[in-house]
This record gives structure tokens, C-alpha cells and sequence, in this order.
């Protein structure tokens, strides 16, 4: 059973992908972010910046991940996260631990999750937990922005979610800004996509957790990005 802490070992390195194989404006209405893995956080954001034009600015550190984040809005309610280790991070705990220790191996960026957001989480879960999934959570999170402000959250993961290729699901509280909308601006999504050897099962699993995404097939399975900036493009898998 992969969790998605585990999805960072099981998955392969990022790739620029050709512009002709992408539909545009084709992703997921409930997407809220997606996980770009690097293993220097200044070099990630250097990584993203010259491909689309646009620099993403530092959200914050997760203190008991050991991790930090830069941000790239990507619309209204959409946005990327480059998640890397955090230097001065001293105390991390132990279910952490194994993530990290993938970004700091990684040799190229690459991404390793996405998030769909839902007003309703807990019912959610609950309603999943009836149907017969296994969730991790729901939990509580939060994160100090560099401007002092709190973020919090509360999210939950399927404890099988296909090596990171299905969704973990958040909600912001209801007294937070939504990150995308104070990150730099000036990018959008051209298509986010599934892709997986068995097209037909993987649609099913989508409906079992009422996502809907666009999904295709491919040899491996796979989570596919394009990111549209003012100064280029950036296509990336995981």
C-alpha cells in the first residue's frame, strides 16, 4: 500500500514535454495546487522562473516536514507549490522524514502531487470511509507565511493513491487567504493530465472520489503539467 509521502520514491524525474501534445485549458475544475519536488528551493524557483518567466515567492516553511515552499499563482483559486528541504530545519517528524530525504535526492525537479479542494472535508471523509476507502486524516495544518500571516487547512489523503497519481483533498479555513491570491500572477495551466497503462480503470477510480479529470493513456503512470508563463512554457511530469 503507497502512500503519498511515498510517491516521491516511486516516481520518475521531471520532463519538458513537446507543445503539440497538449490540449489547451484542460484541467481539473477542483484543482487547487499541484507539487513541484526540488532539492534546492532557490534553484527550483530558478528552474520554474526560466521557463515561464514569472518568479514564485517564498509561502513559508512546513516546521514539522522540514520543508519550505515557493509560490506561482496559476489563476483564481489555482496555484503551483516548489516544496524543497528547509536548511534550518532541526526538529522533523519521523512520518516526514522519508519524504524529505527524497527531495533532497532528487536529481531534477519533478512533480509529486495534487490537491483538489472541497468546502466539505470532513462529511467527505466520512462519506468515503462509508463507501469503503481507507483515508489518512482528516489533519490540521498550517503554515506562517514571510509577512507573519497564518495559513491553516485541514486535508486528507486515500491511503492507496496510486503512487501520488490520485488527489489528496484540502480546505482552507475559512479565515485564510487562499494562496493563490497573493502569489506572483501572470501564469495559467494550458492542461493538467492522468495518464496510466489501464485508461479505464483509473477513470473509475476518479468517479469513486468524484474528481474529474482529463486522463490518457500511457506506459507508466504519470501526472502531466503544462504551465503557460509570459516569457515561455514549462511542461513537467512526474
Amino acid at each position: 500500500m503507497i502512500s503519498r509521502r511515498d510517491f516521491l520514491i516511486a516516481t520518475g524525474a521531471a520532463l519538458l514535454s513537446p507543445s503539440g501534445s497538449w490540449a489547451a485549458d484542460e484541467f481539473p475544475s477542483l484543482l487547487d495546487h499541484v507539487i513541484l519536488g526540488c532539492n534546492d528551493l532557490d534553484a527550483g524557483i530558478r528552474f520554474v522562473q526560466e521557463h515561464t518567466g514569472v518568479r514564485a515567492a517564498p509561502g513559508g516553511v512546513h516546521p514539522d516536514r522540514g520543508t519550505a515552499n515557493a509560490l506561482l499563482s496559476l489563476g483564481d483559486r489555482h496555484y503551483l507549490e516548489i516544496m524543497a528541504p528547509d536548511p534550518k530545519a532541526k526538529d522533523v517528524q519521523a512520518w516526514a522524514a522519508r519524504q524529505l530525504e527524497a527531495l533532497k535526492n532528487l536529481a531534477n525537479p519533478r512533480l509529486m502531487g495534487w490537491a483538489v479542494h472541497r468546502d466539505d472535508i470532513e462529511s467527505l471523509a466520512k462519506k468515503f470511509q462509508q463507501s469503503g476507502l481507507r483515508i489518512l486524516g482528516p489533519w490540521p495544518g498550517s503554515r506562517k507565511q514571510p509577512d507573519g500571516r497564518i495559513v491553516n487547512w485541514k486535508s486528507f489523503s486515500l491511503a492507496d493513491d496510486r503512487h501520488g497519481l490520485l488527489p489528496f483533498f484540502i480546505e482552507w479555513g475559512k479565515d485564510s487567504v487562499h494562496p493563490s491570491s497573493g502569489a506572483p500572477t501572470g501564469s495559467h495551466i494550458e492542461r493538467f493530465a492522468l495518464a496510466d497503462s489501464d485508461t479505464e480503470d483509473l477513470s473509475k477510480a476518479l468517479r469513486g472520489i468524484e474528481v474529474e479529470a482529463p486522463v490518457e493513456h500511457g506506459q507508466m503512470a504519470q501526472l502531466h503539467l503544462r504551465i503557460i508563463g509570459p516569457n515561455g512554457n514549462l511542461g513537467i511530469t512526474s
